[in-house]
Order: structure tokens, then sequence, then C-alpha cells
């Protein structure tokens, strides 16, 4: 397929988020499809704010990562810590792109994507914008504070239905979120899946499956991921420790280690620090059997695949992004969302059920998520787009 070049040379893709550093789900699949689509011919650059995810400091205002440029821009926060307004409008007027890629729908960049495309084709300049959504909704956004269910609510009633077939394509990064895509309205034509990847190392070296009676949870310690529930499990699985690794929210932290003094558990939960780069992860991740992601909410957990390339036995809360991944006894275990009973009896049960088999599953299932073969996809996609 013949698609004409930028005038420049290279075709110009502009990628918007609104993080660019810290741990966040979004960045890492922004930072991994730019590099590789950069590889594929592509001219790229990321737009972020100058926020850090996790933290009040602010990031540097460019950085170049391999042959992408990424540039950030000052911002104010307009409610909880995503949330925020940052002004690239006249600098993205200037880049000229061919193709936008915004993420993260509800977000006010992604609907400066569609104005930036609508100025871009009033000067005579052909401009693709592709909504990538991160799966930002809830079974019932029990999860947000009131002022957040009414923004959720407005704009999903009366935003979301006029902006959303304006992309020229919005690709899902779960199959969960779909049906609440469709309900706001959105063309079964502009749907397209490309979930979030892993390196092609998780699957190089073999991983030894291996049974004991370690657990861990690898990601951001917060609230949202109820780890709490695997405290108060750990209660009654007399034999099991837990190991928890990741950046942690002062608040919350405080609160877990009081609550893992008070049940008497201080010899059997360790807390250690995040962990950057595939192979690090890889390490931790085969120091244990069996992984644990005991959330209340989860768009695609990035963690939970790469523990299955890993082969580690999976255990997860009934919530829509875990089942979207995890098939109960299949390729892993799902227990009640919150209820420590029910992940006690999860892990209970694993005695009398073929951990070979199950771990073989989740290797295989992973398998698909593999970012060479998600980048293609997505190669496909832009192309297509283009011609059309």
């Amino acid at each position: 397929m013949e698609i004409p070049h930028n005038i420049m040379g290279k075709l110009k893709i502009l990628e918007l988020c609104h993080f660019s550093s810290g741990i966040c789900g979004v960045w890492n699949r922004v930072r991994e499809e730019s590099v590789r689509l950069s590889e594929k011919g592509y001219e790229v650059q990321v737009f972020s704010s100058r926020a850090i995810k996790g933290s009040r400091e602010k990031v540097p205002i460019s950085e170049t990562i391999s042959k992408v440029k990424v540039r950030r821009f000052p911002y104010f926060r307009l409610g909880g810590e995503s949330f925020m307004f940052w002004n690239f409008y006249n600098d993205a007027i200037e880049y000229s792109p061919d193709v936008i890629i915004t993420h993260v729908y509800r977000h006010i960049h992604t609907t400066t994507a569609l104005k930036i495309k609508e100025k871009l084709e009033r000067m005579g300049k052909k401009c693709v914008v592709i909504l990538v959504t991160h799966a930002p909704f809830n079974e019932d956004n029990s999860e947000r504070g009131l002022p957040a269910r009414l923004s959720v609510w407005f704009y999903d009633k009366f935003i979301g239905p006029r902006k959303i077939n304006k992309f020229d394509r919005i690709i899902t990064i779960s199959h969960w979120e779909v049906p609440y895509l469709l309900k706001i309205g959105t063309s079964k034509t502009k749907l397209s899946y490309v979930p979030n990847g892993i390196p092609e190392i998780f699957f190089k070296s073999k991983s030894q499956f291996n049974k004991d009676n370690k657990m861990l949870f690898l990601g951001r310690i917060a609230p949202v991921k109820s780890l709490e529930t695997a405290i108060f499990a750990l209660t009654k699985l007399n034999d099991y420790s837990l190991e928890l690794v990741g950046p942690i929210e002062s608040n919350y932290e405080k609160y877990l280690k009081s609550l893992i003094k008070k049940e008497g558990l201080s010899k059997r939960v360790t807390f250690s620090r995040a962990i950057y780069g595939s192979k690090n992860k890889i390490r931790k991740l085969d120091s244990s059997s069996i992984f644990i992601l005991p959330s209340k909410r989860e768009g695609m957990p990035q963690s939970l695949i790469e523990s299955m390339a890993r082969s580690r036995i999976c255990i997860g809360s009934d919530v829509e992004g875990i089942r979207d991944l995890v098939k109960n006894n299949e390729n892993g275990l799902i227990f009640k969302v919150g209820v420590s009973d029910s992940l006690v009896e999860a892990v209970k049960s694993l005695k009398n059920k073929n951990l070979k088999n199950i771990s073989r599953n989740a290797h295989s299932f992973a398998s698909q998520f593999k970012w060479d073969l998600l980048t293609s996809r997505l190669d496909r996609i832009i192309k297509d787009e283009l011609k059309n």
C-alpha cells in the first residue's frame, strides 16, 4: 500500500498523553509504540504535560528517547491527579502532523486533537486523528468521588456522543470497553482492538515453573489496588508470604503498615521499591510462583500480562479488566473483589489443580501481546486511514 510522504520526507505522527514520566500505564504504551513506529520509518513526536505520575515534581521540558522527541508543556490540574489542562495547540499546528494518536478518552487533550485536525484541514493539510481509549470506564463508577461521577456522567451524556465519531479511528485496549463505547453512540466501523503490549524479552528466556508459597504484587501501591484484601487473606494463609513491589502513596503506606502490624504479619509482608527495566521485572516476577492483583478497578493490567508471559500462576479480582484476560481455572484464577475469604479459597484450591497446565496456558495466552505483532497491527491501521 503506497502512502504519500510528508512534503519534508517522512510521515509525521504526533502522540498525545498527559504523562511522559513516572510509572504510568498510558505512558508505557506511548513510549513503546512511539519508538517502534519511528523504527518503521515514521517521524514521531510526543507531547505531554510536565507532570510526573505519582509526584508533585516536574519533568524537564524536552527529552529524546531513541529517535522520538518528547516535548512537555506547563499545566494546571482541574481535578484529581490526571485531569489537567496543558496548552500545546499552537505547537501542534506548527509541527503539522499527518497523524495524531491521542490517548485516554474524556481528557481535554483528546478533544483538542480534533480542533487541531480542523485547523490543519482549513489550512489545506490532511490529518488523521486516532483515539486510544485506555478503558476509562467503571461498571458502576463507585470508585470515583461524587464530583468525578458527575463529570463522567455529563461528558458521556452530552459531550462524548457529539465528539466520539469525529475521530477517524477509535482503538480499544480491552474487549470489555466496547459496550460502553457503543452506548455513547460510537460507530462499530470505527472500532479496532490494539491492546497494550509487552516486549519480546519476556518470552526469550525460559521461565521455570516453580511451586512455592510466595505471592507477589508488582505495580503502583494505591488504594484502588485493594491490597488490604491480600493482607487480610494472609491471616488465614499461614504458610504464605507477600511481597509488594512498586511506588507507594504515603497515606496508603501508613494504612497498610498499620494493618500489617495489627495483624502480626510484619515478617511475612515486605515492601520493595519500584522496578524499572524489563530484565529487572523478569527477575522479580520469576522470584515468585504466584502473582496477585486484588484491584477494585483495572483497564488492561500490564503487570498481569507480563506475569502470564513468565508463566506465573495469576490470581485476580473479579473486575472487568481482569476478567478480560483471566479465564478462571484455565490460565489463572478469579476471586470476588474485596472479599479476602474468596482470595483465601482461591489460593487454597491451588493444591487441587494442575498448576503446570494453568502456567502453560497463561504463557500461551500472553504471546498475543508481543509488541512486534501489535505495532504491525497499528501500522496497518495508520496506513488504512491515510489511504482513505
